[in-house]
């Protein structure tokens, strides 16, 4: 199992960029893709016509979001966190990915870059 962090800068407020990972109306049009999504603790969400789902664990509005992600029958839990601080650009996102299976690894990795936040970032760009 491999863990994965990185710094993502999204130009829009922390708010904003909250309610785009929450909501599933605007998850649907930065993403491309219906998403099911309640911003509301032991919920199941899916992203990406199932291609990402799992279950909501916490949400501190506007600072924070906790999802566990499903792989199979992997017995280790995969949880990633989002932490939203403000930045002088709009909202720093940090990602924190832990437990990804090896062989999913580099995917995954690619996918929060070249997918997932390529997605978000050009959702709020000028």
């Amino acid at each position: 199992m491999k863990d994965f962090k990185k710094y993502y800068i999204v130009g829009a407020d922390p708010e904003m960029v909250y309610k785009a990972l929450t909501n599933a109306a605007t998850i649907q049009l930065w993403s491309g893709s219906p998403a099911i999504m309640e911003p509301d603790a032991d919920t199941e969400f899916s992203l990406w016509e199932g291609s990402i789902c799992g279950r909501n664990i916490e949400f501190i509005p506007f600072k924070k979001i906790v999802q566990e992600w499903y792989f199979g029958e992997q017995e280790s839990v995969s949880i990633v966190t989002f932490l939203l601080h403000e930045d002088k650009k709009g909202c720093s996102v940090e990602l924190r990915h832990t437990n990804i299976p090896e062989e999913d690894y580099e995917n995954i990795t690619i996918g929060w870059t070249e997918m997932y936040f390529a997605s978000l970032i050009g959702f709020y760009a000028d």
